[in-house]
């Protein structure tokens, strides 16, 4: 089969032929039909991600395709001839290439309504927002602050708390981002270069009250975030964009009693139930046609991969990348 492949930690993509993988007991095989670039999939190819991997890596978090085979198992078999939303297993290759194996358990079937494409971007963005909502009704929050804000993870949070008349401030670094986001309909649009940028956040979040921040940024903005916000509030990381460290004043932390934590999607899909799990699934699904749907602004095949990534990493704004295998 054809399958992208990496050398090494920010090597150069290429297409290479490699066997087909074969599944073991739990396992299917997908005949891959789209996956998208996400910034996840960016953090893996430059060696960042949470898990190094073993090269040379076919690369690809998440993507769509039908179970061809199965390698036997009962979940395995309810897959097999299916339509599927599918993310790759760790060690296992991943879906930038026309056949990937991956565990059962990470496979979606996608009902009638969901094309390949919509399905290859159901998993990354559309859960993590429902997984964001999610934390915010649990804690009770009162209004909650985004940064990264002009993501397509970011827009989905817009139209989700839009549904739901939760208070979300927005945070962007361009102009061009605050009229995408108002535009989208976000009230709150918060510019990071601004002079009174912390002035305002401040302001803002002790006005609504906003006790719970996701930070995708990092660096020296995780102190700015923890600077503004209310006393009791959460600060919870699910991104390093800026990919280097970040510093935070400990007497910010204990005199308001606030926290710094982190979220990984793997993860806190871990700690629920299947039945928890699927259920999510079903609520995408229905949402994919509105708040979590997501633009696509370009198609490349997966022999044009590099040429892909170079333009996304340029502009990962404005919709979304898709590598496509048909």
């Amino acid at each position: 089969m054809k399958a992208v492949s990496q050398d090494r930690a920010n090597g150069s993509l290429y297409l290479a032929e490699v066997p087909v993988p074969q599944p073991s007991k739990g396992e299917v095989l997908v005949k891959m039909t789209a996956s998208p670039i996400n910034p996840s999939d960016v953090s893996f190819l430059r060696g960042t991600y949470v898990h190094r991997p073993k090269y040379p890596v076919i690369p690809g978090i998440e993507g769509s395709g039908t179970v061809i085979a199965s390698g036997g198992g009962l979940l395995p078999g309810l897959r097999l001839g299916k339509r599927v939303a599918c993310s790759s297993s760790e060690g296992m290759g991943g879906t930038w290439a026309e056949y990937m194996v991956t565990s059962a358990m990470r496979v979606i079937p996608l009902s009638k309504t969901i094309n390949m494409e919509q399905g290859s971007m159901l998993i990354v963005n559309p859960m993590t927002a429902l997984a964001f909502m999610h934390i915010a009704r649990e804690g009770k929050h009162k209004a909650i602050v985004n940064n990264a804000a002009a993501s397509v993870l970011g827009q989905m949070l817009v139209k989700l708390c839009g549904k739901e008349k939760l208070p979300l401030i927005n945070i962007v670094r361009r102009t061009q981002q605050v009229n995408l986001l108002k535009a989208a309909g976000a009230k709150y649009v918060l510019n990071s270069t601004d002079k009174d940028f912390e002035e305002q956040l401040k302001s803002l979040s002790h006005e609504l009250n906003a006790t719970l921040f996701f930070d995708a940024v990092t660096g020296d903005q995780t102190e700015k975030l923890l600077s503004a916000a209310p006393f009791g509030s959460r600060i919870i990381i699910y991104s390093n964009l800026t990919g280097g460290p970040f510093q935070a004043e400990p007497r910010l932390l204990i005199q308001g009693n606030k926290s710094i934590e982190s979220f990984y999607l793997g993860i806190w899909s871990l700690k629920r139930s299947i039945v928890q799990t699927l259920k999510t699934a079903r609520q995408v699904q229905a949402l994919a046609g509105n708040e979590l749907g997501s633009f696509i602004k370009a198609k490349y095949p997966i022999s044009q991969a590099q040429v892909a990534l170079d333009g996304y990493i340029e502009n990962m704004t404005g919709g979304k990348v898709l590598l496509t295998m048909e």
